[in-house]
């Protein structure tokens, strides 16, 4: 990890943004409007998707992916102007929230203005045209770090955003650009602003299998680290879905998760998240509330930073599509999960999150513990919906449980598995 990656970065809470899909206007300003409610969420970054033009060469849909880019150094003009997102950023920056963007470094759409001027800076078939890696991602054509103008050029265009005041870079498919850049890139930018956010989208282990045996270079997690402040959580991220199914025990993941503590560097942030735009809507996955609380709850309440996908909080089960317009249902009035999430947002900030986290049970559901000197929070989280008595490392007495009020009874070490989550200080 890099090596002067703020310890409070472990406390943020993302909140993820799809701008076509956001609004009616689908807009800049929609988003805009709609910041002084996400900042009630407990917020610190908004992360904006793609801003930038889409190519129309291959496109997929009638809109085309956002991550399919044809120019890095200008904004949709479906979203507004430069102007406009220059407003966006003002407007987080007056209610204290930060803004990333997401950079998308790996490929371009085929008729970028890269593509169409810098043809020898990508991967080439025999003819000598641009190609992507993978062939599935047939809407895009993949860059080659191979050339210097190529490293000069894309740092200048970090350095273009950040100098308008982004504060955090969310990297699209960064294993699959070479480390050296990422070093360069970071260096440069922390000459403007030290304290930028690096967020990496490290990819499932079985996607870097794939690329190294089809002989191109892709990062392990670990080797992310090195430039990077957070990764995500993919690395194990098919194992928490395999115990969704009931595939694998809650013991099994928990043994994934304490497998991180000693793998990574002993400062790692993972973030964590029940859903996010290539990921199923959580409440699709799990549409049973009292579990879906619980398993949000516990991602919330774990050791790293926390993903909140915009619809998320209004229960949202269709998963907007990349490529066309799709907006998100928000009710009227407050949306379903607000407060809850306000509230796992408020404790990631809470004194005892500064100290040691342990899983303490992970049989029939987690009990999982934040210990900071004389503060500590305890978690319990029924994501299998038991019934029954519970054993607890916790005096008996009566305490409040921070999430709902409500008040939880321990009685010779033991509770009645609450149905809905439960955080209580002791």
């Amino acid at each position: 990890m890099a090596a002067n990656t703020p310890a409070f970065f472990q406390k943020l809470v993302i909140y993820e943004v799809f701008v076509r899909n956001h609004s009616q206007e689908g807009t800049f300003a929609g988003v805009t409007a709609d910041l002084p409610r996400i900042k009630d969420l407990g917020v610190d970054v908004v992360w904006l998707m793609p801003i930038h033009p889409i190519g129309e060469v291959k496109r997929k849909g009638s809109e085309g992916s956002p991550y399919a880019i044809a120019d890095y150094r200008a904004v949709n003009p479906r979203y507004g102007t430069e102007a406009d997102f220059k407003q966006l950023i003002d407007t987080a920056h007056g209610l204290g929230l930060n803004v990333m963007i997401d950079i998308v470094y790996n490929h371009t759409a085929p008729d970028s203005v890269l593509a169409r001027q810098h043809p020898d800076w990508f991967y080439q078939d025999e003819a000598g045209q641009p190609i992507p890696r993978f062939p599935e991602w047939s809407d895009v054509v993949d860059l080659r770090y191979h050339h210097p103008e190529l490293m000069a050029y894309q740092i200048e265009t970090l350095l273009k955003w950040v100098k308008l005041g982004v504060d955090g870079y969310r990297c699209d498919v960064a294993s699959l650009v070479p480390l050296e850049f990422w070093r360069q890139a970071r260096a440069a930018v922390a000459e403007i602003k030290p304290d930028f956010i690096w967020l990496a989208e490290s990819v499932h282990p079985h996607f870097v299998r794939l690329m190294r045996r089809l002989g191109y270079p892709a990062l392990s997690d670990s080797e992310v680290y090195q430039a990077f402040d957070l990764t995500y959580d993919y690395d194990i991220h098919d194992d928490w879905v395999a115990c969704l199914r009931g595939n694998s025990s809650l013991a099994d993941y928990a043994r994934m998760i304490a497998w991180q503590e000693v793998i990574y560097p002993v400062n790692y942030i993972k973030l964590h998240f029940v859903e996010n735009h290539d990921q199923p809507r959580a409440a699709a996955l799990i549409p049973d509330m009292p579990q879906l609380k619980c398993w949000t709850a516990f991602m919330a309440f774990n050791k790293g930073a926390f993903l909140i996908y915009a619809g998320q909080e209004a229960g949202a089960t269709k998963l907007p599509s990349l490529f066309e317009v799709e907006l998100i249902e928000w009710p009227e009035g407050q949306p379903l999960l607000s407060s809850f999430l306000a509230r796992l947002a408020a404790l990631k900030k809470d004194p005892a999150t500064d100290g040691s986290f342990e899983i303490v049970a992970a049989d029939t559901h987690f009990q999982t513990r934040w210990s900071a000197g004389e503060g500590s929070l305890y978690g319990i989280f029924n994501v299998q919906s038991q019934t029954g008595a519970a054993s607890v490392e916790l005096p008996d007495g009566v305490y409040m449980n921070l999430l709902d009020n409500i008040q939880i009874e321990v009685s010779a070490g033991q509770i009645q598995l609450p149905l809905l989550p439960v955080i209580v200080r002791f």
